[in-house]
């Protein structure tokens, strides 16, 4: 694949950054992409490596090596170093719905298990991927893809996450009536209000919510189901000859210690889409606003959402910025006989990060204290490796803003889980296995965070994707839907 010495003479070279100082200013997206060429040169790197970890393993657990969508990653590589670039976008959309997102926003499990990445260079998949949509795009390559044929099944989709937005392209590419119903006001789910629009312009999102309305998609905005104003699911129920729950894992992860009810004490989400509403032009529903502006924030969580959280609040004006992981400082480098193709654990920079956040490591906070009701203070220990406190390593932090992005333990249950009475599993989400993605009570099905817990948009794709071909052998006997 690619060109056969194409890795012995061309070194990685990867998408950049503009400058700290400019893109902090505005909230728009920041990554520069490489030139035609370039592009064409880092697919040309891509080695005929016998055992291509980065198609993924069809595995359902996580951290398995590679894709979790099974991209044909070698092929579309293989087309781009040959300048096939329209058919890199119909072998890419084989595979994947929306690869702008994941080009946009995953981790890149593909990249960690490159055959390449045993010496730390390996193929800059996740940019070749952007590049190809982009283009497709661009171009005017995706159109529509309208049924020829209707099958005069209705479906009702509820959620328009990238779980649900997958699962309802592929049932209505079958020729299903579908219908999603999405609380707030706009579809997207995290991927708009939770995703700053510094990593992915909400543009992105509109146009492949147009294609899937030209489709024969129906969207029903500020239409929640279940709870005390929503739509009463089992009307949807009634309605409707098959549901898929693809609501995602919403309930956050608390922090209850002394102190938590003070004025300044957020969860990340309570946050981050009010900034993405201002950002679109859409109302905060009469909320209090949460700024950052002029305030020292503490960001408690070390993953993704604490770096949106940091990315957000210093282009709010931050005085100061500090992120906490409970966790040791990971190694600066993995030890590649150990990990590799597996995701591996080592210390990583995200690019809001290095926009000048402190961050602390080993890290337990105790209690918040403040004046008047409002936060002023964090009191911390370091902790050991068993994570218990460290005699004599307590410090305290100045906060005046407080977020808290330790996660999600699981979908909302009050509502809609609750008035269905769908089985939940040990941890709290919807009970169905990845072999038919049907809950306890028929013609219910679930996928994504809602069904699998918090995790990567790349893994709701593809849920979402195997959910709708699930929905389509149960509601037609037989199904031409990829898995």
């Amino acid at each position: 694949m690619g060109k056969t010495t194409g890795f012995l003479e061309i070194e990685r070279h990867d998408r950049k950054y503009e400058p700290v100082e400019k893109r902090i200013k505005d909230f728009k997206e920041f990554v520069v992409p490489l030139s035609e060429k370039d592009v064409r040169d880092q697919a040309a790197r891509c080695m005929n490596c016998g055992i291509p970890y980065c198609h993924g393993t069809g595995s359902v657990a996580p951290g398995t090596p590679g894709c979790p969508v099974n991209n044909q990653i070698p092929d579309f590589n293989d087309l781009v170093y040959n300048n096939n670039w329209e058919e890199a976008s119909r072998n890419l959309h084989s595979t994947n719905n929306f690869p702008e997102f994941t080009g946009r926003i995953c981790p890149a499990p593909c990249e960690a298990s490159c055959t390449l990445n045993i010496d730390d260079n390996p193929v800059t998949i996740k940019t070749i991927e952007c590049a190809i949509v982009d283009r497709a795009w661009d171009n005017g390559w995706l159109k529509p893809e309208v049924a020829p044929k209707k099958t005069g099944k209705k479906i009702a989709v509820v959620g328009s996450g990238p779980a649900g937005m997958a699962c309802a392209q592929q049932l209505a590419r079958a020729g299903h009536d579908v219908h999603v119903f999405e609380k707030f006001a706009k579809a997207g789910g995290l991927l708009r209000y939770g995703i700053p629009d510094f990593k992915m312009e909400k543009g992105i999102i509109d146009r492949r919510v147009k294609q899937m309305e030209a489709e024969g998609v129906t969207f029903h905005y500020g239409k929640a189901v279940g709870g005390k104003d929503g739509i009463d699911p089992q009307d949807i129920l009634k309605n409707h000859d098959a549901i898929a729950l693809t609501g995602g894992a919403e309930a956050p992860r608390d922090l209850p210690i002394p102190g938590r009810d003070l004025d300044g004490v957020h969860y990340a989400m309570d946050f981050l889409p009010q900034q993405n509403r201002r950002v679109g032009n859409e109302p905060l529903g009469g909320v209090k606003d949460i700024l950052a502006k002029g305030k020292h924030v503490v960001v408690i969580g070390g993953g993704d959402t604490g770096s949106d959280c940091i990315g957000t609040s210093i282009r709010q004006g931050a005085a100061s910025v500090t992120q906490l992981e409970i966790m040791p400082e990971p190694p600066q480098h993995e030890n590649k006989a150990l990990t590799w193709p597996n995701w591996p654990l080592k210390y990583r920079t995200s690019s809001s990060q290095a926009e000048g956040a402190k961050r602390e490591y080993a890290v337990l906070t105790q209690k918040f204290s403040g004046s008047d009701g409002k936060v002023k203070k964090l009191h911390c220990v370091h902790v050991d490796a068993k994570m218990q406190p460290v005699p004599g390593s307590e410090f305290e932090l100045d906060a005046e803003l407080v977020l808290l992005a330790m996660g999600f333990v699981h979908p909302v249950h009050e509502g809609l889980l609750k008035t269905l009475g769908v089985e939940l599993d040990p941890r709290g989400n919807v009970r169905a296995g990845t072999g038919d993605y049907l809950t306890s009570i028929p013609k219910v099905f679930s996928s994504g965070d809602m069904r699998r817990g918090q995790s990567l948009v790349v893994w709701a794709i593809r849920e979402g994707r195997q959910c709708a071909a699930s929905i389509d052998q149960y509601l037609m006997g037989s199904t031409t839907l990829p898995r």
